[in-house]
């Protein structure tokens, strides 16, 4: 899913009951397979001014990644390959307009997308400094760029590398 208008909003309390939703809905699906279910991104940081999408990242052992492949195609997923990222393996989907727009990843346990992943929510959700300026980048960069994600992410991403070396 291509965005093609930058909208970032103020948090919104919702954003939690939307993850809720969604995860209900591939739990029923996924069963034993997932391990967890992580809302990931800047919508599961509160307080965090973001994309009204959420980002969820499947957690499930690596010799399963192809049986949750296909048990999400049963219920309106589409495998989409790793799209040039080791460690996850991303979704389209149509027919979800009862659900908050979303991103959703199948990762292994072990992938490094996936830590890295946790890593940054964690850190934000600990460092409300970094959140701040990392809200206030995004929203300069969503006024400056709204019909550009490239430039959005480029205007942003010097903030990222910042969090990313504070990780380390």
């Amino acid at each position: 899913m291509r965005t093609k208008h930058v909208v970032v909003l103020p948090y919104d309390e919702k954003w939690k009951q939307d993850f809720i939703d969604i995860k209900n809905e591939l739990s029923a699906v996924l069963g034993e397979v997932a391990i967890s279910i992580e809302h990931v991104g800047s919508t599961s940081v509160e307080g965090l001014a973001a994309k009204p999408v959420i980002d969820i990242d499947a957690v499930v052992k690596a010799e399963d990644v192809d049986r949750a492949i296909a048990a999400l195609e049963t219920i309106g997923y589409t495998h989409e390959g790793n799209l040039g990222i080791e460690g996850r393996e991303a979704f389209a989907y149509e027919g979800k307009e009862h659900l908050q727009t979303h991103h959703l990843y199948v990762c292994p346990e072990d992938s490094a997308e996936l830590k890295r992943h946790l890593a940054f929510r964690d850190y934000l959700r600990s460092h409300p400094d970094d959140k701040e300026k990392y809200g206030n980048i995004k929203l300069e960069a969503a006024k400056l760029y709204p019909d550009d994600i490239d430039k959005y992410i480029e205007h942003k991403s010097p903030v990222i590398e910042e969090i990313y070396a504070a990780l380390n």
